[in-house]
């Protein structure tokens, strides 16, 4: 899949995972940032998803943290029928790298957000969240990857 003209790839996110993002999302650019452990530097998660939501959890240190906006709908009134669970691969791996596609408007703000894992067992990438941002400005989920 080749990269569009507007795209931005942060240091540290595996080829193999940028290209699956950018296949994944809708042709528009997009700034992929990898998720790198805010307590140890760490680049391997095990992850808990939904539909709207996720959060990782360092496999060194075992640090948390909310991907973009997820920490606001992460309750169970939000759930209702979508309660997270534990991100696995086919091959049963639960270990992954981590990525956010932020997808962006015309004008650069933040639309869509694009949560992509790849197994560090088997290669494996995957889209393991997806939703979209309705309010702006949302500038600020670029960091909170």
């Amino acid at each position: 899949m080749s990269m569009h003209a507007g795209d931005q790839v942060g240091e540290g996110v595996s080829a193999e995972l940028a290209n699956f993002l950018r296949g994944a999302v809708d042709g528009r650019p997009v700034k992929i940032a990898p998720s790198v452990c805010g307590g140890c530097g760490g680049r391997v998660f095990f992850v808990l998803v939904n539909a709207s939501g996720a959060e990782r959890q360092c496999c060194a240190c075992e640090c948390r943290a909310f991907i973009a906006d997820s920490e606001e709908y992460w309750n169970e009134d939000a759930w209702e029928d979508d309660e997270p669970g534990a991100a696995g691969c086919p091959c049963g791996g639960e270990e992954f790298e981590a990525a956010v596609a932020f997808t962006l408007s015309e004008d650069g703000s933040v639309r869509w957000v694009t949560v992509g894992l790849r197994c560090v067992k088997d290669g494996f990438s995957g889209v393991y969240a997806d939703w979209k941002i309705d309010y702006g400005p949302a500038d600020h989920l670029l960091t909170m990857v």
